[in-house]
């Protein structure tokens, strides 16, 4: 029974999915970034072979022309290089820059934005040499010789065919010229790498496959281990919700012992209520002692309510304070008029109340 209860039977949580994947642990495959950024640079090869061979020709005529005309006299050879390095430079950049594209694309296709400091920490097991032994004679090893054999295989029988059947076509390019050797080559290496790309695809798509299913298979839980992520979780929401009890006393008491020393309370009406105070000839400024929303904001109202304090409703009022002045902070300069308008209000209705009770 209990032996039961450790084998890996169930899927994985959401949590350890999101842990596996916080730690750079993702289900992608190499192999499929590999194979599209191959077909993308094959498509590119064949979109610029022309203006490359043209770019080639004008090089190397002004090389060879630059070395006739300074041969024997004080020619720097460093120059040359110099020049040939930025040409190829130049020539490749196209290429290096779709490579880039084609790999980021990939891999945010199959995993999402993602960066993983952890990922990149090194790791003290790739050294021990009876990892690596289990490495070598694993699953994954296995697979990973299969299909390098496939790749080797598919790569190796495409050329050949290709050669068997472009034989006579190769057999005459001594027969040809530049132009047409360079279209025959050229399109020669277009053409295997075309088709190769194509079986290296299908070959990645089921390795893709293949390494979802892996990944799914690793990080599959035993019956315990959802016990026990449950009852963690379990416990983390009784802390928050004791935390969430003790805030919800602290903040209570304060209104009891607040609100009644108020001036006004300005309410939104209904979900809103912000407790001010102000003395004057004592205070520079009216001061928020209380705020609050839902049940909050019905206990500021009950409270103001039994010990006389004013209620005002002012909806842009109570909503600005709420958001922007924190308890104890004097209101800012912008809400000086309103609050003033407000302040006035209940001091008239206070004396109306004087007046009345005299």
């Amino acid at each position: 029974m209990a032996g039961s209860a450790q084998e890996k039977t169930e899927q994985a949580t959401p949590k350890r999915l999101e842990e596996a994947r916080r730690k750079g642990q993702v289900a992608k495959s190499a192999d499929l970034t590999g194979a599209l950024c191959l077909l993308a640079i094959v498509v590119l090869l064949f979109a610029i072979k022309d203006t490359f061979f043209l770019e080639l020709q004008r090089y190397l005529t002004g090389y060879f022309s630059e070395v006739g005309r300074h041969y024997g006299s004080n020619y720097n050879p460093l120059l040359s290089i110099r020049d040939a390095v930025m040409f190829f430079m130049k020539v490749l950049a196209p290429f290096f820059g779709v490579a880039l594209l084609v790999v980021i694309a990939s891999n945010v296709a199959q995993v999402g934005f993602l960066f993983s400091s952890e990922a990149l920490r090194p790791n003290l097991d790739t050294l021990n040499p009876l990892s690596g032994l289990q490495r070598m004679f694993s699953r994954r090893s296995l697979v990973e010789l299969v299909k390098s054999v496939l790749k080797f295989s598919i790569i190796g029988g495409i050329t050949y065919l290709l050669i068997r059947k472009n034989l006579d076509s190769l057999l005459v390019l001594f027969n040809c010229s530049p132009w047409g050797i360079y279209q025959v080559i050229v399109g020669f290496i277009i053409k295997v790498a075309f088709y190769a790309g194509l079986c290296y695809l299908v070959l990645s798509l089921f390795d893709y496959l293949y390494q979802r299913w892996e990944y799914n298979k690793n990080l599959m839980m035993s019956k315990q281990e959802v016990k026990d992520e449950f009852k963690q979780m379990e416990g983390d929401q009784q802390i928050k919700s004791k935390r969430r009890e003790v805030h919800r006393n602290i903040s209570m008491n304060r209104i009891a012992k607040e609100v009644p020393q108020a001036t006004v309370v300005v309410t939104n009406p209904t979900r809103l209520a912000v407790a001010l105070r102000y003395e004057q000839g004592e205070m520079a400024a009216p001061r928020l002692v209380a705020k609050g929303a839902g049940h909050f904001a019905s206990r500021i109202k009950e409270i103001a309510r039994d010990n006389g304090v004013p209620v005002i409703e002012n909806k842009e009022v109570a909503q600005f304070i709420y958001k922007n002045v924190d308890i104890d902070q004097e209101i800012p300069l912008e809400i000086y008029q309103a609050v003033a308008q407000i302040l006035a209000m209940v001091y008239r209705l206070k004396a109306k109340e004087n007046y009345r009770s005299y």
